[in-house]
């Protein structure tokens, strides 16, 4: 019978998914993985576990020959990557859940793993409890990918619940979310949408094996959202989510990117409320699944971290074989994008831009307007971003063939509006 190597953990960072991980380890002998040391960075804070445990040294971990396994959980992009790559040139594997690092870091970590030979995984660092990467790795591991979109963000997802179901405003959604711990103190990695684009970065690479720094994908957070959208929303029984999504377009490439969306009744992720994420994969034979789960927290987060660990007993390694065994797919800005956006001021819109005008409804504080334009506009500029614009993707948003729209079209510049 094949034994299972002992797994000796080096843990940085005690917070909350490193503490829930220590809990969750005690708790499960038959997985023969303990936690040798902890690095942590204030050597005073009151911690719930042996005084022992714990040092500020990060070499102390890093070069125990005994620990054969760092787990990373700290919040720092740049400290995080050098424990890693420290790590992984001493001949030690790695479990992540920084999900900056990764997609700021990602092609030197896939050399990394290469040329030492060792595995790094991070199911983690995307959806916590949700094993997306694992199943885009071993089950999606062809062509046949079609879609994928996903609510990866906890704390807006919380956000936006609370300003539908409770009707409460952004202000006191994110003060709630706040105090319930599903938001950060300063929350503007999640609300402005650099959390979530962070992980949809790397989630391409599984996916469709696109390899592209965060800063590279069109996206925006719920910041600009205005209670004229949410109303809009209810009038037309939608939601709003911030979802990121990727489509295989008819040209082989792939659109991506991460807005916030109307969501229809029928859509699974209308299902998902609060701070839980959900992940809808379409492909040639299955259509869609639906993955649904915590995306945030101690134990959620911590079940992902021991699942990586657990799989390296068996020496693990994700085989990226989107980007080394197929030919990878590139993103592509060539179609067109419909959209909803709500505004002050009419002259902050370049409605010049847009291919064609379907609907416009103005009031004295706050105007809207649905449309069509090219998504290279979304690209290129940042008006829709500006001057407290709101820009929200409708349902069925990406458009390959504007001809075809074209015929049907019903502008209002023909009605003689503009």
């Amino acid at each position: 019978m094949e034994t299972h190597k002992q797994l000796t953990i080096g843990l940085f960072g005690f917070g909350v998914v490193g503490e829930g991980l220590y809990k969750v380890l005690q708790q499960t002998p038959s997985l023969k993985a303990s936690i040798k040391k902890v690095c942590i960075k204030d050597a005073h804070k009151k911690r719930n576990a042996p005084a022992s445990l714990f040092t500020t040294d990060k070499d102390v971990l890093l070069n125990d020959p005994e620990i054969n396994v760092i787990v990373e959980v700290i919040n720092e992009a740049d400290a995080a990557f050098e424990i890693v790559s420290t790590a992984l040139t001493n001949g030690k594997s790695v479990v992540s859940a920084s999900k900056k690092m990764i997609a700021e870091h990602l092609p030197a970590i896939l050399k990394l793993q290469q040329t030492t030979g060792q595995s790094f995984l991070c199911e983690a660092a995307a959806c916590a409890s949700i094993p997306v990467i694992r199943n885009l790795e071993e089950y999606y591991d062809n062509d046949l990918l079609h879609s994928i979109k996903a609510i990866v963000n906890g704390s807006t997802n919380f956000i936006l619940t609370k300003m539908f179901e409770d009707k409460l405003d952004f202000q006191q959604a994110l003060i709630l979310a706040q105090q319930l711990g599903f938001a950060e103190s300063d929350p503007t990695l999640d609300v402005e949408g650099h959390d979530a684009v962070s992980k949809w970065a790397f989630l391409l690479t599984h996916a469709y094996g696109i390899l592209i720094h965060p800063d590279a994908i069109v996206f925006n957070g719920i910041q600009n959202i205005d209670a004229t959208d949410a109303n809009a929303a209810k009038e037309k029984n939608l939601q709003i989510k911030l979802v990121a999504q990727a489509k295989k377009l008819k040209n082989g490439k792939v659109a991506a990117f991460v807005l916030p969306q109307f969501v229809s009744a029928d859509d699974h992720l209308s299902f998902v409320k609060n701070e839980y994420n959900g992940v809808v994969i379409e492909s040639g034979f299955a259509d869609k699944q639906f993955f649904y789960g915590k995306g945030a927290g101690s134990f959620p987060t911590a079940s992902a971290v021991l699942s990586d660990i657990s799989s390296l007993r068996y020496d693990y390694k994700y085989e990226y074989k989107k980007l080394y065994h197929h030919t990878p797919h590139e993103l592509s800005d060539d179609f067109y994008i419909r959209v909803y956006i709500s505004f002050t001021d009419l002259k902050n819109i370049p409605k010049e831009k847009f291919n064609w005008i379907e609907e416009w409804h103005s009031s004295e504080s706050r105007s809207y307007l649905v449309g069509v334009l090219p998504f290279a506009e979304l690209k290129n500029g940042k008006w829709w971003k500006e001057n407290g614009t709101s820009l929200i993707v409708a349902p069925d948003s990406i458009i390959e063939d504007v001809e075809i729209r074209n015929i049907k079209k019903k502008s209002l510049e023909l009605a003689g509006i503009f």
